[in-house]
């Protein structure tokens, strides 16, 4: 081979410019570099954080964050009004699917580009700083909503429960205090270090497994009436105030899709990971399709517990699988259950914490964030990024104000996350797609598959986006309508403008390669 060839081929592995034309090669070499180190260093960056996770822990971070046990039983009562049983499990065997096919899709990205910065890193090495900058809003409006909404689901299960045992009324006042609380407990957890997270991410798994195990054993065996399967499978309801069937069958599937989302865990955590190349993206689809089964069973069998369908809506507890739970078991064993989904909730809560405190981090490394400098730094004593984790928590708790004031300012957190999070997983997906045969892949991919599943992903995110958008209450009013999309715009808006007056001056991720590697390149150019 000419030595030019070989100089440019040893150029294209190390290093990709800024521009989006040039950005599409993988930046790993024909061998697939399992040195963490030294592909993060090839990605451009410094390791500066402590690499402790395995791929066990780097699948439990998302798994956790997914977490059935508080999206499933957080909406619950959602799915019961909106479509009921037959939506809540045929949606969730649809969306599951659906989601499975996108997580794929990016972890196949992730494999070339295991860095904190996750997607939005990836939208610029494959599409260039302007996508990358609206993927980075997105991402992190979805990964705060998140924890807002992960959180204060905790806090809403944790006031049922003080209900029961004291007799406590939780008013929307107290429910914000509980909420203050868990956010505090999650930061002080997160502020100690890596390896303490990737032990509880540990522990939690075996917790959501053995306790879905439990909750659907107990219910199952309890000496009571089930219903058919015929009820759980078919029966259709409609609370929502439309008539039309088909519309109310689209928004029940948000149960599913608020659910199914933060599995770029394990994307954000891959500098924390070894041999991140594989273990981030089989971390991502393995989360995935564990929490689809479980989910499914976690499902049925609460849906076959109902005893009485309306008084489980209009539960006093303001929680509708605690009144199942009431009514099968009685207070005494139906406040073991919830203490089995409070703890589950606080696990997943502390993970959430942790995956948006590395995008903060890695964003405000490639200022991305105002006051960036504050933002990224990093403790010397445990390596974890302190001040992101204390920005993530005290932003999930302004963006879960608005519940003082208006009871249906839950539903909007979680659609936030839900339509912040999405698109942000589809765009590098996309760019992916429209680099073709030019994109290298990474020792995880999807062969000859990944063009038609790639493709089938980003068209459920644009469905999916659009429809979480909609009014889901009839009449409209102030309380009921949906403001998912007037944030979606909000941000899209303050991402541009923070764009004009400060991200195309300032916003900038490193060249790919070393300087020494470079210098030593060009000294091979005769």
């Amino acid at each position: 081979m000419p030595a030019s060839r070989t100089v440019n081929a040893r150029l294209t592995s190390l290093f990709v410019s800024h521009q989006p034309e040039d950005s599409l090669v993988s930046p790993r070499n024909a061998a697939h570099r399992l040195d963490d180190d030294a592909v993060l260093a090839g990605l451009g960056y410094k390791p500066v954080l402590a690499r402790r996770m395995g791929p066990f822990g780097n699948f439990a971070i998302s798994f956790n964050v997914i977490s059935i046990l508080s999206g499933c039983m957080t909406l619950y009562g959602f799915g019961l009004n909106t479509g009921g049983p037959a939506v809540i499990m045929w949606g969730w065997a649809g969306v599951g699917l659906m989601v499975l096919l996108l997580g794929m899709s990016l972890a196949e990205v992730t494999s070339v580009y295991p860095a904190s910065g996750g997607l939005y890193y990836m939208a610029n090495r494959l599409g260039g700083p302007r996508w990358a900058w609206v993927t980075g809003w997105l991402n992190l409006l979805g990964l705060l909503g998140a924890i807002a909404g992960i959180d204060y689901g905790a806090a809403l299960f944790t006031g049922a429960f003080a209900s029961l045992q004291w007799g406590f009324t939780p008013t929307p006042e107290k429910t914000m205090m509980i909420f203050a609380a868990i956010l505090l407990l999650h930061a002080v957890l997160n502020v100690l270090g890596v390896r303490l997270v990737n032990f509880l991410n540990g522990v939690s798994v075996w917790w959501h497994l053995l306790g879905v195990a439990v909750i659907v054993g107990t219910l199952t065996l309890a000496p009571v009436q089930h219903r058919s399967v015929d009820f759980v499978f078919t029966h259709f309801n409609n609370g929502t105030g439309f008539s039309n069937g088909l519309y109310v069958t689209a928004l029940g599937l948000l149960l599913a899709q608020y659910t199914f989302c933060g599995y770029d865990a394990s994307s954000h955590l891959s500098e924390e990971t070894t041999q991140a190349q594989i273990s981030a993206p089989k971390g991502i689809v393995r989360s995935i399709w564990v929490s689809w089964i479980a989910g499914f069973i976690l499902l049925a069998g609460l849906t076959f517990a109902i005893q009485d369908y309306a008084g489980t809506q209009s539960s006093a507890t303001g929680v509708p699988p605690a009144q199942i739970f009431l009514d099968v078991l009685g207070p005494t064993s139906a406040k073991y259950l919830l203490l089995i989904v409070i703890v589950a909730q606080l696990f997943c809560g502390n993970a959430e914490t942790a995956a948006a405190s590395r995008m903060v981090f890695a964003f405000s490394r490639d200022e991305g964030i105002p006051f960036a400098s504050t933002w990224r730094k990093v403790s010397t004593r445990t390596k974890t990024p302190v001040r992101a984790v204390w920005l993530s928590a005290g932003a999930a708790l302004v963006l879960a104000l608005p519940s003082l004031y208006s009871p249906t300012a839950y539903a909007a957190v979680t659609a936030i996350n839900v339509i912040g999070i999405t698109p942000a997983y589809a765009i590098p997906v996309y760019l992916r797609l429209r680099a073709g045969d030019k994109f290298q892949p990474g020792p995880w991919n999807l062969g000859r598959w990944s063009k038609p599943v790639g493709w089938t992903a980003v068209a459920w995110v644009i469905f999916v986006t659009a429809l979480f958008c909609l009014p889901q209450v009839s009449p409209i009013t102030p309380d009921s309508f949906n403001y998912a999309g007037v944030a979606l715009f909000a941000v899209l808006v303050l991402a541009w403008v923070l764009w004009l007056t400060r991200g195309r001056r300032h916003y900038k991720i490193p060249t790919l390669g070393s300087t020494a590697e470079h210098t030593a390149l060009a000294e091979d150019v005769v």
